[in-house]
């Protein structure tokens, strides 16, 4: 078991996962890891940076998937050092477990890939925290099952995401029940604020998503209970090779941030 170099794991803070959904080049990871850890610092959020190396599930061949394991491994590593926060990315195969945790401060897990039992298990033989995204197609209280594998693998210390369920074709909707349920179980839930607005598929080729709602969908879930946040943020929404139409402009995030503070503190104390 790998000892916690840092406290995102202090449940007396709301939790914030952020960053580009996808690792496009060290410059943006930096200025985005940087100015999402001051403003957590200032208002008192623990905060984990989130990028992926390598996005498996993309709509079309063509799509920008990332810089694949290795060199993506190295632009979490840089990140890590230079602004000295935690991060986390997301394994697709089991293979990759070892090899990512030697990087990362937690491991998460896709929301298509949530019920694959392998890879589950890899993930928690790590010693590492596991957030596993809780599928669109899946029950919140069949999270049970999720939670078993992991537990009886190894893993200690599980975090589960909400990210919206499939509502027809090409769209999401949040049922706010499913964060009562899944906390009821006896892990964290984070809400996942962006996925949540994405509309599958509805682009040519690609997702489309719902951007103005984010906002909103963020505060509700604070109201709701949940111990953390999840944003994809981008300095250039418009321009991200991945999920740019559900991501928060970051120089918007500190003020959404500070709004979710006071929500937290009125409804808590």
């Amino acid at each position: 078991m790998k000892t916690d170099k840092f406290q995102f794991l202090n449940h007396s803070k709301p939790l914030l996962i952020a960053g580009p959904c996808v690792l496009e080049n060290i410059d943006i990871c930096i200025e985005t890891a940087t100015r999402l850890f001051a403003a957590c610092e200032r208002l008192g959020f623990s905060y984990i940076f989130k990028a992926s190396f390598d996005k498996a599930n993309r709509t079309s061949l063509h799509s920008f998937r990332g810089p694949g394991m290795e060199k993506g491994l190295e632009m979490l590593a840089a990140v890590k050092s230079a602004v000295n926060c935690p991060v986390i990315s997301d394994i697709h195969l089991p293979q990759q477990a070892e090899e990512a945790a030697r990087v990362l401060d937690m491991i998460q897990i896709p929301a298509f890939l949530c019920r694959q039992t392998d890879l589950l298990m890899a993930a928690a033989r790590t010693g590492l925290p596991v957030n596993v995204k809780k599928g669109q197609f899946l029950a919140p209280w069949d999270m049970r099952h999720v939670l078993n594998k992991l537990r009886e693998s190894g893993c200690e210390q599980v975090f589960f995401t909400e990210r919206g369920s499939c509502f027809g074709y090409n769209n999401l909707v949040v049922d706010f029940r499913s964060l009562a349920v899944m906390r009821s179980l006896g892990v964290p839930v984070i809400f996942d604020a962006t996925h949540s607005v994405q509309l599958p598929g509805a682009g040519d080729g690609c997702s489309s998503g719902e951007r103005q709602h984010v906002a909103m969908l963020a505060r509700a879930a604070v109201a709701a209970g949940v111990d953390g946040i999840f944003m994809e943020v981008h300095p250039k929404p418009d321009n991200a090779l991945c999920d740019g139409p559900n991501s928060l402009q970051l120089d918007e995030a500190e003020k959404l941030l500070s709004t979710l503070k006071n929500i937290r503190e009125a409804v808590y104390g």
